[in-house]
């Protein structure tokens, strides 16, 4: 498509002469900003799906993909019987019965609010996300009696450790002759968990399911019934189906539902940013058009040359058209490289720039993980790669059309 003659005078056009130094620096700010739009496009977004993957992987991790929550405060009597039918809807994989509660932990002069979570040990392990940070003298102390297993966040706030004692007040009182008395009970801490969420990792405490049964004083019933199923995404399908097992008992919430609002805000954000940033791109595409309007202006007289020697409106056109969008290809090319490096090692970045400003870029407290996340999508980094050569072979059409059309001889007339 191209001649070699042709991409000869585009690549001569593209290289700087004194006289056309102004020119070439808008060129190289016009590359600059394209490469820079489109690393940054690549690192926002990979940001983005990471931080949805690794929320949504711990929220499924450690909850269900459907919940069964029982309407009465005595909770779900006939939980095994119920559990039992649910399994056997095609799709389902597990059904946990789950007994929840808040508190106020206590440990000495220190306290702080969380949720007790009364859970199986045999549920405990299907949970790999919480699995994997428990050692096996942790599992085996965690089918003792009055025993707990606290994050590792919480773990520090209150100063407990392995074998410490940790005390429950829940707001569920029991009546006395001097009113209503909060009840609580002291339990020893079996070990800590970690699962790398700030939210679970400071406010959440696993409690043996007889011990929580006790506790919150529902006997042979749970509060909740957590339901794992084959594909996440397809939750909302099971929702009718459990509901009709379950009836008047409980209401059936479908994870999607309950974080909707969140991953909402996490998609317009996505798409804001995809905007703004695409913006950019566009505005380094208008520096690409006006850097090579003014090379055809500063060339107009070669051009006329060349067309006197026989060269076509169609030669003028593919010469200035390579010249414009192999800038923006260059620097297509170079923002892409630059982002998905640097969205592969944005951890090790993150650590490097806190440790030279001695600022914290990413509090936990506020963004949930303990660490930036960064997944890539193949698709979404192709349509940023697509999306940026086409603007820029857009914005290369009009100058090349330009230096077709000049007339040789209204050029040459005055020469």
């Amino acid at each position: 498509m191209f001649g070699t003659l042709e991409r000869t005078i585009a690549v001569r056009y593209l290289r700087s002469r004194r006289q056309e130094g102004f020119i070439s620096v808008i060129a190289w700010f016009s590359l600059l900003g394209i490469a820079l739009g489109v690393a940054t496009l690549i690192i926002v977004m990979a940001v983005i799906n990471g931080y949805r993957h690794d929320l949504l992987t711990r929220i499924l991790g450690l909850g269900g993909h459907l919940t069964v929550n029982a309407y009465s405060a005595q909770g779900l009597p006939v939980f095994d019987a119920m559990g039992a039918s649910i399994a056997g809807i095609e799709g389902v994989t597990a059904v946990s019965p789950v007994v929840e509660g808040q508190v106020l932990a206590i440990a000495g002069d220190r306290s702080a609010g969380a949720i007790v979570r009364g859970v199986r040990r045999g549920d405990l392990l299907a949970r790999p996300v919480l699995e994997r940070s428990l050692s096996a003298e942790t599992l085996t102390a965690y089918e003792a009696k009055r025993t707990v297993l606290i994050g590792a966040r919480m773990a520090t706030k209150l100063g407990l450790g392995r074998g410490d004692r940790i005390t429950l007040v829940s707001p569920q009182g029991s009546a006395s002759a001097f009113g209503t008395v909060p009840r609580k009970k002291t339990y020893i801490v079996a070990g800590t968990f970690a699962v790398g969420m700030y939210e679970y990792d400071s406010a959440y405490i696993y409690m043996p399911f007889a011990e929580a049964q006790k506790f919150f004083r529902v006997p042979n019933a749970a509060t909740a019934l957590e339901i794992q199923i084959v594909n996440p995404d397809g939750a909302r399908a099971f929702r009718g189906a459990v509901a009709e097992i379950v009836g008047t008992q409980g209401r059936v919430v479908d994870w999607q539902r309950a974080n909707s609002g969140f991953f909402e805000w996490l998609q317009v954000q996505k798409n804001v940013l995809l905007l703004i940033f695409t913006l950019i791109i566009m505005v380094a595409a208008f520096n690409v058009i006006s850097s090579q309007v003014m090379l055809v202006n500063d060339k107009a007289r070669g051009i006329a040359i060349m067309r006197t020697m026989g060269a076509s409106q169609g030669m003028m056109l593919r010469i200035f058209f390579m010249a414009g969008s192999s800038v923006g290809v260059v620097g297509t090319a170079l923002g892409a490289l630059l982002g998905i490096g640097f969205a592969l090692n944005i951890e090790s970045f993150r650590g490097a720039l806190e440790a030279a400003t001695g600022v914290q870029l990413f509090n936990p407290e506020v963004y949930f993980l303990e660490e930036l996340p960064a997944r890539i999508e193949p698709s979404e980094t192709v349509m940023v790669v697509v999306g940026a050569v086409v603007i820029s072979f857009l914005a290369s059409l009009y100058p090349a059309r330009r230096a077709a059309r000049l007339d040789p001889v209204e050029v040459l007339r005055y020469e």
